[in-house]
């Protein structure tokens, strides 16, 4: 697979200088193990992945949360939930009144083993961010595989009977299928909700529209069709500086699963260390430092986030 690190990460970029705020929610990749093999994913997760954070890194994941009394835990992966420490990490961090954030791949609610996960969710009270790219079967095919749109359908029903789309989150997540900007998020919102709500009576809280980073997978895909440099420039183009206060740098800790930081999910995938530093961070670090005021490790794939409407793990940003 060919990579895009080095046309992103140099030694300059004309992107703004950024310095993190207080820090508002730590988001941990819990592994790069997933029962899909997305053409979007920027982590490369899949099947035959073999990282997982260890117990001991997530006993201290959960002493930052009440060290530091951060308030939303982010758990992303991979499919977080098929990390065997998942159920434990979310019914701990529920106990210190953290809200937990689960970003679902949907299809791995009916995975064998995970039967009684949609339950465990409801009953933890956890906020789902979910994967659709698109309310049509044949973008889902191209982008997540044969007979994940069937499937993904089927999991949002069982949510739906769980009281998700109503008194629990259920949010849905929109990626172009190819090299393109997202349309504007709350138009796109409004055709989700009628045609899934027509076709298959399912309902959910809010899309976010997310723009698709020119790393791992995806970038390797713009660089196997020649549009690498094309993209870029679209991004460029697009930059919009009133995002620039939102962007989820300046108040998100990305955790990797080996518990190491950085200032996004997307500089975890790119080894670009949380502050520029020689020696990375560890979240135990957290337990003394506080980042606030850091500067933000900033490169070309930035343009990502703060195109358009801008993109982020809470959607656009304007």
């Amino acid at each position: 697979m060919q990579d895009t690190h080095d046309l992103l990460v140099r030694s300059s970029t004309d992107f703004p200088a950024l310095r993190r705020g207080a820090t508002e929610i730590l988001q941990v990749n819990l592994g790069y193990l997933c029962n899909l093999s997305c053409v979007h994913c920027h982590v490369n997760a899949g099947p035959t992945r073999t990282e997982l954070m260890d117990r001991d890194t997530v006993d201290q994941v959960l002493a930052v949360l009440r060290h530091r009394r951060i308030r939303v835990l982010d758990l992303t992966g991979g499919a977080p939930e098929m990390n065997p420490h998942f159920r434990y990490l979310v019914s701990e961090a529920r106990k210190l009144d953290v809200t937990v954030i689960d970003r679902c791949n949907l299809t791995v609610l009916l995975e064998p083993g995970h039967e009684d996960l949609a339950a465990f969710l409801a009953e933890q009270q956890v906020q789902i961010v979910a994967s659709l790219p698109c309310y049509l079967e044949d973008n889902v095919t191209k982008q997540r595989g044969k007979g994940v749109y069937q499937d993904s359908i089927e999991a949002i029903r069982q949510l739906n009977r769980l009281g998700y789309g109503d008194s629990l989150m259920l949010d849905l997540v929109y990626n172009p299928v190819g090299p393109s900007l997202p349309p504007p998020q709350a138009a796109l919102e409004a055709d989700y909700k009628r045609e899934l709500a027509d076709r298959f009576g399912i309902r959910f809280n809010r899309l976010l529209t997310l723009t698709n980073m020119p790393i791992s997978r995806f970038g390797a895909v713009l660089l196997a069709h020649d549009q690498f440099n094309d993209y870029m420039q679209l991004l460029r183009d697009n930059f919009n500086d009133h995002t620039l206060p939102a962007v989820m740098c300046r108040s998100t800790i990305s955790v990797d699963y080996r518990g190491y930081l950085y200032d996004c999910d997307f500089n975890q995938m790119l080894d670009m260390p949380l502050g520029h530093r020689d020696r990375g961070l560890h979240v135990g670090d957290l337990m003394a430092t506080s980042l606030e005021g850091e500067p933000i490790y900033v490169a070309d794939h930035c343009f990502g986030c703060t195109a358009g409407a801008g993109s982020s793990c809470g959607g656009a940003l304007e």
